[in-house]
């Protein structure tokens, strides 16, 4: 009698990280007719909402928010430059450090943006929305704390 051998090898649906980048690729394709409607990309979004909760950031306080190295977050604040939304300025006691503040166009681009979201879509409940928005925001936490600690 023979026996089977058993697969051991776990599929993707048993990864949570697949799990993870999966639902921000699916975030990507359902914010993308609101932002093609507002002319931005969802990374130039992001740093948007980043200004209008908190106007007037350095860069690297701004990067630090959105997880991002001011080599990728530059572009993105020259082309929102370039399009009116913010202005940058250098600091005048410190040239190294550079202030970006939202322009009044960038705010009410802001505010229609967040008219438009897409929350919806989701399909949760607002509960169970804030709940998973709780335990995502952990995870990435506890993985940036893993990874810092070396």
């Amino acid at each position: 009698m023979t026996t089977a051998k058993r697969d051991t090898t776990l599929g993707l649906d048993s990864y949570l990280s697949f799990a993870v980048y999966s639902a921000n690729l699916a975030f990507g394709k359902a914010y993308k007719p609101v932002l093609d409607e507002l002319g931005l990309t969802y990374a130039q979004y992001l740093t948007l909402i980043a200004l209008a909760e908190k106007n007037r950031q350095t860069v690297g306080h701004l990067g630090n928010k959105l997880f991002l190295k001011s080599s990728t977050l530059t572009p993105i604040l020259k082309k929102l430059e370039n399009k009116g939304y913010v202005q940058r300025e250098r600091d005048a006691a410190d040239e190294r450090q550079v202030f970006v503040t939202l322009s009044w166009s960038g705010q009410r681009l802001c505010e229609t943006a967040q008219r438009l979201g897409v929350v919806e879509t989701a399909g949760m409940k607002a509960n169970d929305f804030a709940a998973t928005l709780r335990t995502i925001t952990i995870l990435r936490d506890a993985l940036i704390k893993s990874v810092n600690s070396d």
